[in-house]
């Protein structure tokens, strides 16, 4: 689990991977911005899983277990394709074992591919709540029953 001291680094790796090509959204929020929805985040219910490796904090995933929703999964760019985000999507199906969403960025083929590789189900597209952008929507049942 992260702790208050991870906050700062958990915001790193998220610019700095969603600010990879066809990851985040076309204009990408500040390193200021992300940091302080951590803060809020965390502040809100949002649980964040984090891991570590021999440069410290490569990687978290953050979900809101009472909306069966996960909310952010990132990998530190060069750790990328190394197993990370499979035991972070892993840590979640463990926390939401009856289901939960996700959406990520439209365009970004590599974590669609690895969605639907790791058993999620595509299940609409459409904009993204807060900038817009088209992404897709996801959802990983679990046990086999629909979602509501």
């Amino acid at each position: 689990m992260a702790n208050d001291s991870d906050h700062d680094r958990i915001a790193e790796i998220w610019h700095s991977s969603g600010s990879l090509p066809d990851v985040g959204p076309v204009e990408m929020p500040s390193h200021d911005f992300l940091r302080a929805r951590v803060d809020d985040e965390l502040a809100t219910g949002c649980v964040v899983t984090v891991a570590e490796g021999e440069d410290g904090l490569i990687g978290f995933v953050a979900i809101k277990p009472e909306a069966r929703y996960l909310a952010e999964l990132f990998v530190c760019p060069k750790h990328l394709q190394s197993g990370i985000g499979k035991a972070l999507l892993d840590e979640a199906k463990r926390a939401m074992a009856d289901g939960f969403t996700l959406f990520t960025t439209s365009r970004n083929a590599r974590a669609r591919r690895f969605y639907e590789r790791e058993g999620l189900i595509l299940d609409h597209e459409g904009p993204h709540p807060r900038w817009g952008h088209p992404v897709t929507h996801y959802r990983w049942t679990g046990s086999g029953k629909k979602l509501a």
